[in-house]
């Protein structure tokens, strides 16, 4: 295989990502529209699916965007159905959001939906690319874990 510069690499991964996340997207549009959901709103919903509820700092943190435009994001997401807001006992200025039913089984479906694409895209490709794929994607993961925690800190 010919060396490819950085430079290159960078190029070929501007005009691939955009297509592999349209066609990822497309692959939820289904779930999307059903439950009448935005991306962003998707992302908050698997966070919350992880962790099971989460104040309203570190959903903003998460989606890094202001506590404000959090505040509209989660109106939505309430209004729907789909999340709910936990006030604190000792303190009614700490909010908690937990998905609802609703807001779990839109996320079932959507993981549902995305494990048979993942399914049918890469099976087509060897077991031994997928495991470089998943093992470089892993690395990619570090670094951007590691690179968004120096900003938080600095």
């Amino acid at each position: 295989m010919p060396v490819v510069s950085l430079s290159h690499f960078a190029d070929k991964m501007g005009e691939i990502m955009p297509i592999m996340m349209k066609e990822f997207t497309r692959c939820m549009a289904a779930e999307l529209h059903r439950g009448k959901v935005t991306l962003p709103q998707i992302m908050i919903l698997h966070f919350l699916e992880i962790e099971q509820e989460a104040k309203m700092k570190d959903l903003a943190r998460f989606m890094g965007v202001t506590m404000a435009a959090m505040t509209g994001i989660i109106e939505r997401l309430v209004k729907s159905g789909h999340c709910t807001r936990i006030y604190d006992p000792q303190d009614r200025r700490i909010i908690k959001i937990k998905l609802t039913a609703k807001g779990d089984n839109l996320v079932k479906n959507i993981n549902e939906g995305k494990h048979r694409m993942i399914i049918k895209i890469f099976g087509k490709i060897s077991e031994a690319d997928r495991q470089d794929y998943l093992r470089i994607l892993l690395q990619i993961k570090e670094i951007l874990l590691k690179e968004n925690s120096n900003l938080a800190q600095g």
